[in-house]
């Protein structure tokens, strides 16, 4: 039976990183990002992040989660965040420091990897969510993962632009406005409080 059941998540992973893949694959053409779209996640098809994440693959969120809720940390998240430079979390530094009491060093993410991160999560978002997918969706979960997570200010009032001007849209035409996209990440001004978002 554990077999079977094996067997069946080595197909439905499989399934799921290629849907992922796919949308994140659109939405970085629609960006000009062409090669990134094309070697985007492939780290994922590794030993080392395919079978741990066979062996906690749920459907519905990130394998890496559920190992991470059983052991505290997930070898594959390891090896993935540190060959894949589309993560925030490639792009702080100074960990050391922190238990001394000094912050720690958030870095703005350059500009190419700034769009494949808001790619990722939005072939994410169509991964995980289907049929049911949105950018309101996306846009409602964003502002719950932006509360605790390292991003540099500037990196998150990227995101935070973007996906609301994606929300207000209903649609990714933005992504093919690349003039637009680079004044978004180049504009550090948090426009959204301004708007009282």
């Amino acid at each position: 039976m554990v077999n079977m059941l094996m067997l069946s998540n080595v197909w439905r992973h499989f399934k799921k990183i290629c849907v992922h893949k796919y949308y994140v694959g659109k939405y970085c053409f629609k960006a000009g990002l062409y090669w990134q779209g094309i070697v985007h996640d492939l780290s994922k098809f590794s030993p080392t992040e395919f079978v741990e994440s066979v062996k906690y693959y749920q459907g519905d969120v990130s394998p890496i989660v559920a190992c991470k809720k059983e052991n505290g940390y997930s070898m594959a998240w390891f090896h993935h965040r540190g060959r894949n430079l589309h993560h925030y979390e490639c792009w702080v530094d100074n960990f050391d420091n922190y238990f001394s009491g000094d912050k720690l060093t958030l870095i703005k993410m350059p500009y190419k990897y700034a769009v494949e991160m808001l790619c990722d999560y939005l072939g994410a978002g169509q991964a995980y969510m289907g049929k049911g997918f949105s950018y309101e969706k996306e846009w409602q979960w964003w502002l719950k993962k932006r509360e605790n997570c390292a991003m540099h200010p500037y990196t998150k009032h990227f995101i935070d632009s973007a996906l609301y001007y994606m929300r207000v849209d209903g649609d990714d035409r933005l992504l093919r406005d690349h003039e637009m996209l680079k004044v978004l990440h180049e504009n550090n001004s948090d426009f959204l409080r301004e708007a009282g978002e």
